[in-house]
């Protein structure tokens, strides 16, 4: 079955709330918000919010039941809206029912395909732009273009690219270091996963980004938007072959992509108040579901397992299981520190989603292929555990593999893996010995060596940002003293200035007294008379208060300064740099608050995570 693509238009109406305008592309007299229940589609469209900014995106999925009197079997599609809004008096037509002084409304397109939303998203907004910029919403002729559009567009699968939209892997990898991988193992386990934000696209762009770690998942969402669709499942097939050249054949032979969204599981980028009676039903097992209502963050430990507060960059797993089962072995931790390294080493602020190199290495490319390879070592370590199970023999199979490969992915782990459905299905309809195509071997398997004891000094150390923060006190130190100085200086070059006026005075005065000593006849006899000229008395004392004054200047600058600097040495400098903001995660407890910038002690205070191996 194909899905045409629709349009529809949702208006912000000041006495009913939101609905559903005009429908565009749909044959006349049909109603796709009935025959297929999309009553939920106004509250999707616009997020709770989003009347803050000028422009929003929303990203959610729904099931399409088909026409009336199609005999078609349920399946998912997904909706993308932009929203704006115009002030009332800007309107070059105004219907009866704006009675505000700001218009809100978005414009969505459904579509079957969410690997093209990249494109799609732009497209959208330069249509609703437009629409907007005519400011008479009687005229619906660029909408019905645009979905005319969307229908000639022709379907390009094999274009891998179009499937990596969202968020950029180096941004996320930069803030969140070695809770990426948490995140990426947390979803192999299938829990409940609440992201939250006050910015509803970036919280649909974060699960995108997520999942699209998972080769070839975003192409296989059909199931994802109610717990009790599992058509994939119920048609998948073993593969009798494989061609190892081609990789596309390859990765299905491995079992991939691994249907994390089957029976029982939910996919709602963005999922509204409204929508929480799916989330709470008994069908429901897990989900991956986008919130900007902080009323779920009041009740998180109802509502998931895991919580990803995008405003405050932390992540919370609240259930004791899932936190042993998630601790990172020492390989991961390997693996994940040095992924990081690549990305902080070709940083670039200016253009954080490209390496500042050009170059291959911490690229977003680079970093797919990293998970991708840790997913294929997975796959194929859990393969040969199964295999090591059966024999009884005590040489190993493979010559160069010493012991069971799977430890190195926290035996914890594998254990809970093991009870999802998505590993079900992937252990049925996989070969028992695909450690013959991939090695089963974690990509840094290892003991602890002393690089990696370097690597994580360094990461430590760059995570303090001491440069930045000394670079700051220097300048705040420097600019007292350049004050204390500037202040001393003039107070003394005004003392300096009196007494140079004074001497002026006093060479004057000596110069007139001698001339009229030499002047007058009648005292010629006096001539050898010495005129004593001193200083005045009242031109003294202002000298010495003066200076006076200049010194007690002096000193309460030094003295303040001083104070300023004994307080700093007191408390540690912590606030020299500005906010602390990037001062240790804490540990991964019940309710406890995972910082995304502390990678080995898990924070102060806090107790380390549990671990199989180290953490």
């Amino acid at each position: 079955m194909t899905f045409t693509p629709l349009v529809c238009v949702v208006d912000f109406h000041h006495a009913r709330g939101p609905e559903i305008e005009h429908w565009i592309g749909t044959p006349p007299n049909t109603d796709p918000t009935e025959e297929n229940d999309w009553h939920l589609i106004p509250y999707m469209a616009l997020p709770d919010g989003a009347h803050q900014s000028d422009e929003e995106f929303s990203y959610f999925s729904l099931v399409y039941k088909g026409r009336a009197g199609e005999d078609v079997e349920p399946t998912t599609v997904f909706g993308i809206s932009c929203m704006h809004q115009i002030a009332a008096d800007s309107l070059a037509w105004k219907s009866k029912d704006v009675t505000r002084s700001a218009v809100q409304k978005a414009v969505v397109a459904l579509t079957e395909q969410p690997e093209r939303f990249g494109k799609l998203r732009e497209k959208l907004s330069v249509v609703t732009r437009a629409w907007f910029g005519q400011r008479d919403f009687r005229d619906k002729e660029i909408l019905e273009r645009f979905q005319e559009n969307l229908c000639r567009e022709p379907v390009t699968a094999d274009e891998d690219h179009e499937q990596y939209f969202g968020l950029s892997l180096r941004e996320l990898v930069h803030v969140y270091k070695w809770q990426m991988l948490v995140l990426f193992k947390c979803l192999l386990l299938q829990p409940k996963m609440l992201f939250f934000g006050s910015h509803c696209e970036h919280i649909c762009q974060m699960q995108f980004s997520l999942i699209s770690l998972i080769p070839n998942l975003v192409r296989c969402l059909q199931d994802c938007a109610d717990p009790q669709m599992n058509h994939h499942a119920e048609n998948m097939r073993k593969p009798d072959s494989v061609r190892t050249s081609d990789r596309s054949s390859l990765l299905a032979y491995l079992g991939i992509p691994l249907q994390i969204f089957g029976k029982g599981s939910v996919f709602g980028p963005y999922t509204p108040l409204q929508q929480l009676d799916i989330l709470t039903d008994l069908d429901t097992k897990s989900y991956v579901v986008g919130s900007t209502n902080s009323l779920l963050i009041q009740q998180k430990d109802r509502y998931c397992d895991v919580l990803i507060d995008l405003d405050e960059k932390h992540i919370d797993v609240l259930s004791p299981a899932l936190r042993i089962a998630v601790a990172l072995s020492t390989a991961d931790r390997r693996w994940i520190d040095f992924l990081t390294q690549q990305v902080n080493e070709t940083w670039d602020e200016t253009d954080p989603s490209r390496p500042k190199t050009h170059g291959y290495a911490g690229s977003e490319e680079f970093i797919r292929l990293q998970f991708e390879e840790y997913l294929l070592a997975l796959l194929s370590a859990e393969k040969y555990h199964q295999f090591l199970q059966t024999r009884t023999e005590t040489k190993p199979l493979l010559a160069d593999i010493d012991g069971d490969p799977s430890l190195d992915f926290n035996a914890a782990f594998l254990d809970a893996w093991r009870q999802t459905e998505n590993y079900r299905l992937w252990n049925q309809n996989t070969d028992s010995h695909l450690f013959d195509i991939v090695e089963p071997r974690h990509p840094c398997a290892g003991g602890l060596t002393i690089d990696d004891v370097q690597r994580r000094l360094a990461a430590q150390v760059a995570e303090l940002h001491l440069d930045e923060r000394f670079s700051q006190t220097r300048e705040v130190v420097g600019k007292r003293l350049a004050d204390g100085r500037e202040q001393v200086s003039s107070a003394f070059g005004r003392v300096w200035a009196d007494i140079e006026v004074m001497r002026e005075a006093q060479r004057q005065r000596i110069e007139n007294s001698r001339a009229a000593v030499a002047s007058s006849s009648s005292s010629a006899g006096s001539a050898e008379e010495k005129v004593v000229v001193g200083l005045p008395h009242v031109d003294l004392q202002l000298a010495g208060t003066s200076v006076a004054a200049a010194g007690q200047r002096a000193g309460a600058y030094f003295s303040s300064w001083g104070a300023w600097a004994a307080e700093k040495r007191r408390v540690g400098w912590k606030g020299a740099g500005g906010s602390d903001e990037d001062g240790g995660g804490s540990g991964a407890g019940a309710g406890t608050a995972w910082q995304p910038n502390d990678p080995t002690t898990h924070g102060q205070g806090q107790k380390p995570l549990p671990s199989g191996k180290e953490q």
